[in-house]
C-alpha cells in the first residue's frame, strides 16, 4: 500500500518558513536525501501557500508527479499540473489504494496538521537546518493529540541532519 511521507525542512527551532512565509535561510546547493526521495514518490499533496511559493522559484518542478493542491476556494487556474482539492479525507480515500509508489505531502502547516489530526501521515521524514529563526511559521501548528513516532534512521550530510520516522498508529 502507498505511504503518504511528510518530507520537510525546519530550522533548529522548529519552524519551516519565516513569518512572512520566506524560506531564505535554507541552504541552496546542499546535499540532501532529496535526490532519492524524490524518485520513490508519484504523487505530491500540498497546500495552496506552499504551491504559490514554489511558483515563484520559475516553472512547476512537478509535472511529471500527480500533483493535488488544498485551497479552500474554488480555483479555476489553467495550470493543468494541478488539481485543486480541499477535502483531505476523500481524497486520501481516492487515492492511497491506486497503484503507484508513495506520496509527498509537502506542507504547509496547516495542510499538515490536517493529515496528521486525520491520522493520514505514515511517515516523517524531517531535515534539520542549523539555524535559529527565533518565530516564524511553526512545523507543527494545532495538532490535536498525541503523534508517536518510531526512528527508523538518521542521515548527515554536509549542513544538515535528517531525521526519519514512522508515524505508529
Amino acid at each position: 500500500m502507498r505511504k503518504i511521507i511528510l518530507f520537510i525542512a525546519s530550522s533548529l527551532d522548529g519552524y519551516i518558513a519565516r513569518e512572512t512565509g520566506e524560506i531564505d535561510w535554507l541552504p541552496e546547493n546542499t546535499t540532501s536525501g532529496y535526490d532519492e526521495f524524490i524518485k520513490s514518490i508519484d504523487t505530491v499533496i500540498m497546500g495552496r501557500k506552499t504551491y504559490d511559493q514554489i511558483l515563484t522559484f520559475g516553472d512547476y518542478p512537478y509535472k511529471v508527479k500527480k500533483s493535488y493542491v488544498f485551497s479552500r476556494t474554488n480555483n479555476n487556474s489553467k495550470d493543468e499540473n494541478i488539481e485543486f482539492v480541499h477535502d483531505a479525507d476523500k481524497l486520501v480515500k481516492s487515492i492511497i489504494s491506486n497503484s503507484g509508489t508513495n506520496i509527498w505531502l509537502i506542507g504547509g502547516a496547516e495542510i499538515i496538521s490536517i493529515f496528521l489530526n486525520l491520522d493520514f501521515v505514515d511517515e516523517i521524514i524531517l531535515s534539520i537546518i542549523p539555524v535559529v529563526l527565533g518565530k516564524g511559521i511553526p512545523l507543527f501548528k494545532d495538532v490535536e493529540k498525541k503523534v508517536k513516532l518510531e526512528l527508523i534512521k538518521t542521515s548527515n550530510y554536509d549542513k544538515l541532519v535528517e531525521l526519519h520516522y514512522k508515524v505508529l498508529k
